[in-house]
């Protein structure tokens, strides 16, 4: 029998029981109904600690796998509110009953362990649209598991699960969890996101889930005044309940001074790297979890939201320090991946809005003459903490392409509508190309290999027959990825932390730059980006040492699109000993329009 003084919160089973608690420090009494009492009114009776710590604990005998349940809590303003269980792990659905569950799924031999950070390639996902079986019904997690193989076949080796925490109906992005702990029952429940992860695990593929603690909710929220207490009609223990409780999604912001609060986000987080092994979590527009306005300014800083960050990432950092934590911050901030000892968030990446937003704007702009290459350049060299995977790069993602956004490929083609036109199809090869070969962590969207159009939304599924389609693109997507990750042991130059401008052209619009990571003499990777609608017979790149090179990769190729022109592959560049762009040598290539090229120093035998 668990002690009431040591029991966890929540429904834990014990010996053909399951013993109850729950933290409700102003109420009256505490009780718990359900099947297994046949939803006694008054429930059974629970105890509350003799602590002071504000918890209702009780052993109930009867109850089994599978019961449903409530508490019944006699709040402090003297009303009776029955209430879903804020840790269950499963509930019937975001406005129904929780379910005891019983942790005993068969891991088998599953002992994964993700891939350096710098050898990833991250592919963001939402399970209710990737890939839907049933008309009127959103897709599943093993839905998801039936697609794998075509992951595995683009080269991606880590998913970005969108947020899969229960939530308000069937249909969502998912940034809107009424019940934290428990996983969409839409989706598969608890169970179904066991069986996503080790599948992929089994794929070699690692699981990033996507958590929201900026704000709970709004809708279908057991935690609101769930003990009855709250001041100026807030919503009581689990939220501030002041003008701090403000957030753009609903008055619902987490009291990060809390210490019981600051445990059940803590306690969320290392949930889900534990129990259902996921290999790092993504967390939700922390600087709502930073300041009450989601800006820098000190008038609204939330200090103790900023000491959460750092304790969970603390945590994951000690325990699991080869998982990783995203953030979404897009401010720029290097404190962000700083480490927590040195006043930092401790996350280990961040998305990148240095690169995004001007990549986007530069392969979505019309006029070649409006494209900046200074721009450009800028974006590729950005760092954080020093490190250049301490960023995760991108043209896409649930944000950038939603709320009055579209894909690259529909903003490109505007009026024209067809999103494999000539510009749309060449442009967004040369975005894919900056992000598949920049330093960072690079991310795509789900569908962005398939042309996917028009923007993103919870209802419209990935449409699967443009995978025959438009296989020419997935293929332009797949070789980039081989080439990132190094599948055919041509260089792991790309993996590198060195990148070295060599034109940043404004005048004809091209970049080129070096990508290395011990010594750019063996393991050296050129890429040069055209970012205009001119081909160049022998465009001059100027290098610092004589080398020959291998082309790997040209976006001009034919077998991608039909947009494109068989362009000669060369096998074997040499350098000149001509001095160029202030350097001693040069390479000659001929470069076709809107096109980019991937080359990687050649050894001598």
């Amino acid at each position: 029998m668990i002690e009431t003084s040591k029991a966890p919160l929540g429904a834990t089973i014990v010996d053909g029981a399951v013993h109850f608690s729950i933290w409700a420090p102003h109420a009256k009494s505490v009780a718990v109904t359900g099947d297994f009492n046949k939803w006694k009114k008054k429930g059974t009776p629970l105890e509350p600690a003799d602590d002071g710590s504000g918890e209702w604990s009780g052993l109930v005998s009867g109850v089994k796998p599978g019961s449903e349940y409530q508490f019944v809590i006699v709040g402090a303003d003297g009303e009776t509110r029955q209430r879903t269980d804020p840790r269950a792990r499963r509930v019937t659905n975001s406005v129904g009953n929780s379910i005891v569950y019983a942790d005993d799924f068969d891991w088998e031999d599953d002992d994964f362990t993700m891939p350096g950070w710098n050898e990833l390639v991250i592919y963001e996902l939402h399970v209710g649209t990737f890939n839907v079986k049933e008309k009127g019904r959103p897709g599943t997690f093993d839905s998801v598991i039936q697609r794998l193989d075509f992951l595995v076949d683009l080269g991606i080796n880590c998913i970005h699960v969108m947020p899969v925490c229960e939530f308000a109906g069937d249909f969502s992005w998912g940034y809107n969890p009424a019940h934290p702990f428990a996983v969409e029952e839409a989706y598969g429940g608890p169970d179904g996101l066991k069986r996503l992860v080790k599948a992929a695990h089994e794929q070699g593929i690692a699981i990033v889930l996507d958590v929201v603690y900026n704000h709970f909710g709004p809708s279908d929220l057991a935690l609101w005044q769930i003990d009855g207490w709250s001041e100026n009609d807030k919503g009581g223990i689990y939220f501030y309940n002041d003008w701090r409780s403000s957030t753009p999604w609903g008055d619902t912001r987490p009291d990060y001074g809390r210490a019981e609060v600051r445990t059940y986000l803590h306690d969320n987080a290392m949930m889900w790297l534990e129990e259902f092994r996921c290999d790092g979590l993504r967390m939700d527009m922390i600087p709502y979890m930073r300041h009450v306005s989601g800006g820098e300014s000190d008038d609204d800083r939330l200090d103790e939201g900023y000491s959460l960050l750092r304790w969970i990432n603390s945590s994951i950092r000690e325990k699991y320090p080869h998982k990783i934590t995203v953030a979404e911050d897009l401010h720029g901030n290097a404190f962000v991946t700083d480490a927590p000892e040195d006043g930092g968030c401790g996350f280990g990446t961040q998305w990148d809005g240095d690169f995004v937003h001007p990549v986007r704007e530069a392969i979505i702009t019309g006029e070649d003459s409006h494209r900046s290459m200074e721009s450009l350049q800028h974006a590729l060299l950005r760092r954080y903490s020093g490190d250049a995977f301490n960023r995760t790069v991108y043209t896409e993602s649930h944000d950038e392409v939603s709320n009055g956004r579209a894909r690259v490929v529909e903003e490109i083609a505007g009026e024209d509508g067809k999103v494999d036109n000539y510009y749309s199809v060449k442009r967004a090869a040369l975005g894919a190309a900056m992000t598949l070969t920049a330093p960072g962590i690079p991310m795509l969207f789900q569908g962005q290999a398939l042309l996917e159009d028009k923007w993103f939304s919870d209802q419209d599924p990935l449409d699967w027959t443009r995978l025959k389609k438009f296989g020419g693109m997935r293929d332009m997507y797949r070789d980039l990825i081989h080439i990132r990750r190094n599948l055919e042991g041509n260089t792991r130059g790309l993996q590198g932390q060195h990148t070295h401008i060599l034109a940043a052209d404004d005048q004809d619009k091209v970049l080129a730059y070096l990508r290395w990571y011990d010594d750019p003499s063996r393991d050296g990777v050129l890429v040069v980006l055209n970012f205009s609608n001119t081909t160049f017979d022998g465009y001059a790149v100027g290098v610092e040492a004589p080398a020959r090179f291998k082309l790997l990769f040209n976006s001009d190729w034919s077998g991608y699109s039909d947009h494109n022109v068989d362009a000669p592959t060369y096998e074997d560049i040499a350098t000149e000993a001509v001095a160029q762009d202030g350097r001693a040598h040069r390479i000659i290539l001929n470069l076709g329009p809107y096109a980019a090229y991937v080359l990687a120093v050649k050894q001598e035998n």
